[in-house]
């Protein structure tokens, strides 16, 4: 799929972007194994940019930035659909919607992280550093019992399939420096402001 056909579905996504958010549901990411071979993609219109969500089955694979570096090649993204069409990318731009707007600080999304066993350890990290709470490259590092592996931890989060589900952003340099991210610097510090505990009123979840 091209990248022209992609931008094609933004108008049907800006449509589906106004509708009302429905029943809010607790929990968190649902890790599948069940590998579908059929993929949807969709672009949906947020908040900070017209994310794009690529499903596979049953579960979540992709959520990527317009301008993300390490997004895969538009041929893998199977064919472009509306979001409602595809449970599973409707309750991604439904919740994703929620978080950014501050009425969700956890997602309830069946996932699938594909990647090295190197990533996965990576990826299965950031998922347990919490909303609001960030680490460093070096700590994680650390976890996996080698600070010297801070640069491959950085390579690893930088190609996270799941931006903001699986929260690469909160992962910063040394001394709290902000350091790269995929969708860019200005979104990483838009996501942590979103985070803070100033920002964060009481919600149900």
């Amino acid at each position: 799929m091209s990248e022209a056909a992609v931008s094609a579905v933004v108008g049907q996504a800006k449509t589906s972007a106004g509708r009302a958010a429905g029943e809010r549901a607790s929990g968190s990411t649902r890790h599948t194994t069940t590998t579908g071979s059929t993929r949807h993609t969709t672009v949906s219109t947020n908040q900070i940019a017209d994310v794009i969500l690529v499903a596979q089955g049953d579960a979540l694979v992709g959520i990527y930035f317009p301008e993300h570096w390490t997004k895969p090649d538009w041929g893998t993204f199977g064919p472009a659909v509306d979001e409602s069409v595809d449970p599973v990318l409707a309750a991604a731009a439904r919740q994703l919607r929620e978080y950014l707007g501050g009425e969700r600080t956890q997602f309830d999304l069946p996932i699938r992280l594909q990647g090295s066993p190197f990533q996965q350890q990576v990826w299965a990290m950031l998922q347990e550093v919490p909303f609001g709470e960030t680490t460093t490259y070096g700590e994680l590092a650390e976890r996996l019992g080698d600070k010297n592996l801070a640069r491959m931890v950085g390579q690893a989060v930088g190609r996270n399939p799941l931006s903001i589900v699986v929260g690469c952003h909160r992962v910063v340099g040394t001394n709290g420096k902000l350091t790269g991210y995929a969708g860019g610097l200005e979104r990483k510090e838009f996501l942590l402001t979103l985070e803070s505990p100033s920002n964060v009123p009481a919600r149900l979840f």
